[in-house]
């Protein structure tokens, strides 16, 4: 798989000249000029990519699934993620691209909090729909990084990643907003979840897949399982995995309180590798052990 592994490297297919620092750029889309290299077939970024395309058109395969630019988004991505350019129906419209390199982060309190912004592993038809007003808010903090680059001094690691800081604090909230607004379409999705996981007991999926896992069913619904743990989480305040062991103690309960099954037996049948793992988690969520939940119902 090739690798974009700079910054200066990525401006050099870009038609770009060399960037302003060496670890961050904020890149004007209507400036490029891909250059025709065999890269764009499949390749990896050594570093996190936020890209706002206002009018551009084209296609980007990005994991698994194909996406086409023809309305303005925001979109993520992180190190080391494969992607794939359709060049010869790609036109770069207008926006920006805001990339860093994971270096850039060092010894400061982002090079942690970073993993806590689940967008940059959202898939590409996940992405974000600006109005004018949030994009205009966000095309004000690229345009304070970008004449920061132009000021290297011991002030521009703090300076720079305090305004990325503050882009990705808003785009958290464009996105709560975005989970929000979309209502009917996310009311659908909440729907399926919750089909697919009654199924997935109903139909005995679990002696074919074993324990329900948030990666199976984000898998099944065509959603990233960070995509979907935050869109749960904005609609019911609660994530995949908390909402999957919901439904493993509720039917967890019904076996106890009406089946002569054993513990091991009923963790097994829900898909538990060891009955110790069952007992340990029916016990954090109500405080008693599966025991003593059948002695109460006796």
């Amino acid at each position: 798989m090739n690798a974009i592994k700079s910054i200066s490297q990525f401006h050099k297919l870009l038609s770009l000249p060399e960037p302003l620092h060496p670890q961050v750029s904020v890149i004007n889309l209507s400036k490029c000029i891909f250059l025709e290299d065999e890269i764009w077939k499949g390749f990896v970024n050594m570093f996190y990519c936020v890209a706002l395309k206002r009018d551009a058109t084209g296609k980007i395969k990005y994991g698994q699934q194909h996406y086409d630019y023809d309305k303005g988004v925001l979109s993520f991505t992180a190190p080391n993620q494969v992607q794939q350019l359709d060049l010869h129906n790609m036109e770069c419209g207008s926006g920006y691209l805001l990339i860093f390199h994971p270096d850039f982060l060092i010894k400061h309190p982002l090079a942690a909090a970073i993993n806590n912004y689940g967008f940059f592993s959202y898939a590409v038809n996940e992405a974000l729909h600006l109005s004018a007003e949030e994009e205009e808010d966000l095309i004000v903090i690229l345009d304070k990084i970008n004449k920061e680059c132009s000021h290297i001094d011991r002030h521009t690691q703090e300076i720079i990643l305090s305004q990325i800081e503050l882009l990705l604090n808003y785009s958290n909230r464009f996105y709560e907003r975005q989970f929000i607004t979309r209502r009917n379409n996310n009311h659908q999705v909440l729907a399926k979840f919750e089909q697919l996981v009654n199924d997935y007991f109903h139909k005995n999926d679990v002696a074919k897949h074993g324990l329900l896992t948030v990666q199976h069913i984000a898998g099944q619904m065509n959603l990233t399982p960070n995509y979907l743990s935050d869109l749960l989480r904005v609609h019911t305040g609660q994530n995949t995995q908390q909402h999957i062991h919901e439904k493993l103690i509720e039917k967890a309960k019904e076996k106890l309180s009406v089946t002569s099954l054993s513990v091991s037996e009923i963790a097994y049948a829900l898909g538990f590798e060891h009955a110790q793992s069952f007992s340990t988690l029916f016990k954090k969520k109500t405080n008693m052990s599966p025991v003593e939940f059948r002695h109460a119902f006796s």
